[in-house]
């Protein structure tokens, strides 16, 4: 690397302590990276990113508060030009796709090696996106699916606490009529056989969580 180029700032932001350290130490160990500020939420990490200017931000998924891809928009509402990576332990195909919808250059998994995270690094650095192969193969399928409606999502949630279609239309303050009408197009976009397998492919591609 020459003297003369510019390092590639990164912030990190984790709400566990040793997460970030662990980052911090081996990142640095890089000649072309400089790790300028950590924070361990998206409040937090919106202030550093005022104060230390950070190329890239390397951001966790689940944190207290705001998760990652409301921390995503933040970042990038202080800056354009911030580019964030999600370190993320989900993978499912709807967590990669609200990343990339609101802005993420890369999604990782934190089970993914050092090599990968670095070359994520220096890639969104560079202007570009980065999806390794597993990631790129789920954000494919996402897009080719028609979305799912709030109505059909709360749906979900209360096939998964075992209603039945009557209960699911009082909570939801509809006819049994239009209760079941929801019910059927998320089994028609999700490809599901049976209500039951809807709500299993739901969870299962992170469309709801039980959390």
């Amino acid at each position: 690397m020459n003297s003369d180029t510019p390092k590639i700032r990164v912030l990190l932001v984790d709400d566990h302590f040793v997460v970030r350290t662990g980052l911090a130490s081996s990142l640095g160990l890089e000649p072309d990276i400089e790790v300028v500020g950590s924070a361990s939420s998206v409040d937090e990490a919106v202030k550093e990113c005022r104060t230390v200017q950070p190329s890239v931000v390397v951001m966790d998924w689940r944190m207290p508060g705001r998760n990652g891809v409301e921390g995503t928009q933040a970042v990038r509402a202080v800056s354009p030009s911030i580019r964030v990576v999600l370190f993320s332990a989900f993978d499912s195909e709807e967590d990669i796709y609200s990343a990339v919808q609101a802005g993420a250059s890369a999604y990782l998994t934190k089970a993914s090696s050092r090599a990968e995270l670095l070359h994520a690094i220096r890639t969104v650095s560079n202007g570009d996106s980065f999806y390794p192969a597993a990631v790129a193969a789920r954000l494919a399928a996402r897009i080719q699916r028609q979305e799912v409606t709030p109505r059909e999502k709360e749906a979900v949630l209360l096939i998964l606490r075992g209603l039945s279609n009557k209960e699911i239309a009082v909570e939801l303050g509809v006819s049994e009529a239009t209760a079941k009408l929801h019910i059927a197009h998320l089994m028609t976009k999700l490809g599901a056989r049976d209500r039951t397998h809807a709500a299993s492919l739901a969870l299962r591609r992170g469309i709801v969580r039980l959390d």
